[in-house]
């Protein structure tokens, strides 16, 4: 099982915890955010339009699950539910986004070229 994968699960069920009333005095946004730092960092993701995706998903899914709170007595708890969720995708944005501006900021490892190696990198077999 891939990292990834594992990371997502922890962010589900915390997401899913958190909604428990017992368990509230726990800082679960803390955790939810330092999961998706976590994932994000460990699993950085090279197609803009996925990281578009979690953008979008980022901004829109709090907006979205509010609407669940028409539904009698579960509502609510999926509306949470989702909210929590939400906050972990949100570590996986900043993630990307501080990923993204390193490569921008720092200068690309050239350690392909051998230019000092002689023939300007080219074999001479």
């Amino acid at each position: 099982m891939s990292s990834d994968r594992i990371l997502t699960i922890l962010a589900l069920l915390a997401a899913i915890i958190a909604v428990v009333p017992a368990a509230a005095m726990a800082p679960w946004a803390l955790i939810l955010v330092a999961l998706g730092l976590i994932s994000g960092f460990m699993n950085p993701e090279e197609d803009l339009l996925m990281r578009v995706g979690y953008f979008i998903v980022a901004a829109a899914l709090p907006t979205v699950a509010n609407s669940l709170d028409a539904i009698p007595v579960a509502g609510t708890y999926l509306n949470s539910i989702l909210d929590n969720f939400a906050v972990a995708i949100a570590g996986i944005v900043i993630a990307q986004f501080i990923m993204a501006v390193k490569d921008r900021v720092m200068p690309a490892d050239d350690s392909s070229s051998s230019a000092g190696a002689g023939g300007g990198g080219f074999s001479s077999e």
